[in-house]
C-alpha cells in the first residue's frame, strides 16, 4: 500500500469515524423542547437530565454530542466573546477560554446539576446587551426589561457544548438544543451555519396552541428557506396530554388533534406526515416506568421512527455509497500494483528460463541488455518530472483561487458594503453578484482539473504503450455538491438583507458578525474542494510513482539475477524457484486483498433495518 492509497483510505476510515449526524430542535420559549430532549436521549437516567422547568430554560444554543478525545465535560463559552468580532466557528479553536466542568456519567445528579449552569443569566448595562446583539432600539418590544439600577438580564454564557459518550452520540449523532426567537436571532452564526447544516430540525409547537405568530415568525426566518429545506424538518405538536379532558370522548379529542395537525401542516407548508403529536413529559414519565401503553398513548415512538429511519437512515446511505465507491476504488488501483508486480515476475521468468544452457557470453550480453533498457528508461523519467512539473503549476493555480487570500478578495465589495454606516443600499445586488464570482471559481476550478486531467491522460497513455505500464488517471473529482452548498448558504443567508432585517442590518456588531460567519462558512466549503482535488492529485500522481518504482526494483532485481547466474552454476535455478515463490505469495496478497475489500463492499451494499426501539433504547 503507498502512501497515497493509504491517506485515502485514512481519510475514509476518518470520514466513517467523525460523520456527524446534527439535528437541531428549534422551539418558542415553553414548547417543552428540553423535555422532548431529555424523553428520546436520557430517559435511561431515569430522571430529567436537561433543565426542563417552567419558563425559559435553555438561554443558549446548547450542542450534546461525543468527542473520544476528551473527557465526559460540559463548556461554556462567555457571553462576553459578543463583545469582540470573533465568530463562533474560531472561538472553538481556543479551548482556554472556555470554561470547562467536569461530568461523572454515572451520576445523574452531578450530571443534572451541572447542566442547569445553560440557565444561567446575568445583568448588563443597555449599552453591553446592545453590543451583544440583545437590545434594538429600533425594535422596543423585543427588548429585555431594564430592572431598578437599568440592567438588562442577558444568557451567561453564549454556546455550550455537552459531551457525552451516550450510545447514540458516540454513533455520530450531535443535538442542537436552541434558544427561543431573540436569542436566535441575535447570534447569526446559529442561523447561518449551525441550523442550515443540520441534517434534519425538529420544530416544536404547543398542541394547545398551534401555530402562534412567533412560531411563524421562526418558521419563515430561519427554518422555511427552500423547499429542500422543509423536506428534512419535523413538526412536533408537543403536550398533546393537555388535549386528554374527560369532559370529551377519545373520538373528540383524536378529531381535534388531527384538526391541530391539518392546521399546522398547512400554515407551515409541510406535509400531513411531517407533523407529529407528541407528549414529551408522558413519554418520559412512560420510559422510565415502563409502561409500554403509556409510551404508545404518548406518541413518542413515532417519532423516533421517524428521526431513525428518515435522517440517521439517509446518513447511514450516503456513508454506506461513500465506502463502497471508496474501498472499490482503492481495490482497483492495489490490485494494479499487484499486476505489475506480477507481470515483471512473468518476465523475469521468461527471461531466466531462456538463459538454460547458455554460455557466459549470451549472459553477459543480457545484462548488458538490461543496462540499456533501464538507461533508456531513466531518460524518459526525466521526461516525466517535466509534465509532473507543469501538473503540479496548474494543481497550485488552482489551490490559490480557492485559498483563503482569493477568498477574501472577492468578499472585500461585499464586505465594505456592510460596514458602511446606515442603511446598506445595494447589499442585495453586492450580494448576488458575490455569490456569481464564487460560483465562478469553483467553475475555474472545476475546468483546471479537467486539463490536467487531459494532460495526466496523454502522458499516461504515452508511458503505457511505451513501457507497458497501466497508468489509468482516476476521474475528476465533481465540484457539483460545493456548488450546491454555495447556493445553501446563498439561501439561507438572504433572510437577514430582506426590508423586515433593515433595522438590524443597521447595527454596526450585527452586520460585522453577519460578514464574518458567512467568511467562515464559505471558506470551509472552499477549503473541502481544494482537499478533494489534492486527494485525487495525489491519487494520479501516486500510481505513477508507484510504476515507476516497480519499473525501477525490477531493474535491479534483473541484474542481480543476471549476476548470480555468472558467478554460480545453481544460482539461474535458484532465481527460478524464487520468482515461483514470489508468484505464489503475490497470489496470497491478492486473495487477501479480495477478503479483506469483498467485507467492506459487501458491508456497504446490504444496509440492515435498525428498529427504532434499539436506537433510542433507554439502556
Amino acid at each position: 500500500m503507498d502512501s497515497a492509497v493509504q491517506e485515502r483510505l485514512q481519510r475514509l476510515e476518518d470520514q466513517v469515524r467523525t460523520d456527524k449526524v446534527m439535528v437541531a430542535f428549534v422551539a418558542e420559549f415553553s414548547r417543552g423542547k428540553s423535555e422532548l430532549i431529555n424523553a428520546i436521549f436520557f430517559a435511561g437516567y431515569g430522571r430529567r437530565i436537561m433543565p426542563a422547568s417552567a419558563g425559559r430554560t435553555t438561554m443558549c444554543p446548547t450542542e450534546l454530542g461525543y468527542d473520544a478525545a476528551l473527557a465526559p465535560c460540559l463548556r461554556l463559552l462567555p457571553i462576553e466573546t459578543r463583545l469582540q468580532l470573533s465568530s463562533l466557528a474560531e472561538w472553538r479553536l481556543k479551548p482556554d477560554r472556555w470554561v470547562n466542568v467536569a461530568l461523572d456519567i454515572n451520576d445523574a445528579e452531578q450530571i443534572a446539576q451541572s447542566l442547569e449552569k445553560v440557565t444561567q443569566v446575568r445583568r448588563v448595562s443597555v449599552d453591553d446587551a446592545r453590543t451583544m446583539g440583545f437590545w434594538h432600539d429600533e425594535l422596543p418590544d423585543e427588548n429585555p426589561s431594564k430592572d431598578a439600577e437599568g440592567l438588562v438580564e442577558v444568557p451567561m454564557w453564549r454556546h455550550a457544548i455537552i459531551n457525552m459518550p451516550h450510545p447514540l452520540l458516540k454513533q455520530g449523532l450531535v443535538i442542537l438544543d436552541t434558544p427561543g426567537l431573540n436569542a436566535v436571532g441575535a447570534e447569526p452564526e446559529l442561523t447561518v451555519n449551525l441550523i442550515p447544516q443540520a441534517h434534519a430540525v425538529v420544530f416544536i409547537l404547543g398542541a394547545d396552541t398551534g401555530v402562534t405568530r412567533s412560531d411563524l415568525a421562526i418558521w419563515r426566518e430561519h427554518l422555511a428557506t427552500t423547499p429542500e429545506s422543509i423536506e428534512a424538518r419535523l413538526v412536533v405538536l408537543n403536550k398533546i396530554d393537555t388535549l386528554w379532558d374527560t369532559l370529551n370522548s377519545p373520538q373528540q379529542i383524536d378529531e381535534q388533534l388531527e384538526r391541530q395537525r391539518q392546521t399546522s401542516a398547512e400554515m407551515l407548508g409541510v406535509r400531513l406526515d411531517q407533523v407529529i403529536p407528541v407528549s414529551a413529559q408522558k413519554g418520559l414519565v412512560a420510559k422510565i416506568s415502563c409502561d409500554d401503553v403509556m409510551l404508545e398513548t404518548s406518541g413518542l415512538p413515532l417519532l423516533e421512527d421517524a428521526l431513525a429511519r428518515g435522517v440517521m437512515g439517509q446518513r447511514q446511505a450516503i456513508l454506506r455509497s461513500a465506502v463502497g465507491t471508496g474501498i472499490s476504488g482503492l481495490r482497483a488501483e492495489t490490485s494494479r500494483v499487484l499486476n505489475i508486480r506480477r507481470r515483471d515476475l512473468d518476465d523475469q521468468m521468461a527471461e531466466l528460463r531462456s538463459l538454460r544452457g547458455k554460455n557466459a557470453a549470451v549472459i553477459g550480453s543480457m545484462r548488458n541488455r538490461i543496462e540499456q533498457e533501464q538507461h533508456e528508461f531513466d531518460l524518459s523519467a526525466t521526461k516525466i518530472h517535466a509534465v509532473r512539473s507543469v501538473h503540479l503549476k496548474l494543481l497550485r493555480e488552482v489551490f490559490h483561487k480557492l485559498g483563503t487570500k482569493a477568498l477574501k478578495e472577492q468578499l472585500a465589495d461585499l464586505m465594505g458594503v456592510l460596514q458602511q454606516k446606515g442603511l446598506k443600499l445595494g447589499v442585495r445586488k453586492q450580494y448576488a453578484e458575490t455569490f456569481v464570482r464564487l460560483k465562478g471559481t469553483l467553475d475555474t476550478a472545476q475546468a483546471s482539473a479537467t486539463e490536467i486531467h487531459a494532460m495526466l491522460e496523454g502522458t499516461f497513455r504515452q508511458l503505457n504503450a511505451e513501457f507497458g505500464f497501466s497508468l489509468q488517471v482516476p476521474a475528476v473529482p465533481s465540484l457539483e455538491t460545493f456548488a450546491l452548498e454555495l447556493d445553501g448558504i446563498e439561501q439561507n443567508h438572504m433572510q437577514y438583507l430582506s426590508v423586515g432585517n433593515a433595522l438590524k442590518l443597521v447595527q454596526p456588531e450585527f452586520a460585522e458578525r453577519l460578514g464574518r460567519a458567512l467568511s467562515m462558512r464559505l471558506r470551509t466549503v472552499f477549503e473541502s474542494a481544494a482537499n478533494d482535488l489534492e486527494l485525487w492529485s495525489k491519487s494520479a500522481t501516486a500510481q505513477l510513482d508507484a510504476q515507476l518504482r516497480e519499473r525501477r526494483r525490477s531493474f535491479a532485481r534483473r541484474i542481480e539475477a543476471v549476476d548470480r547466474i555468472q558467478q554460480a552454476a545453481t544460482g539461474l535455478e535458484e532465481r527460478i524457484g524464487e520468482i515461483e515463490d514470489g508468484e505464489a505469495a503475490l497470489d496470497r496478497l491478492d486473495k487477501h486483498l479480495h477478503q479483506l475489500t469483498e467485507e467492506l463492499m459487501h458491508l456497504a451494499d446490504e444496509p440492515q433495518e435498525t428498529e427504532h426501539h434499539d436506537i433510542f433504547s433507554p439502556a
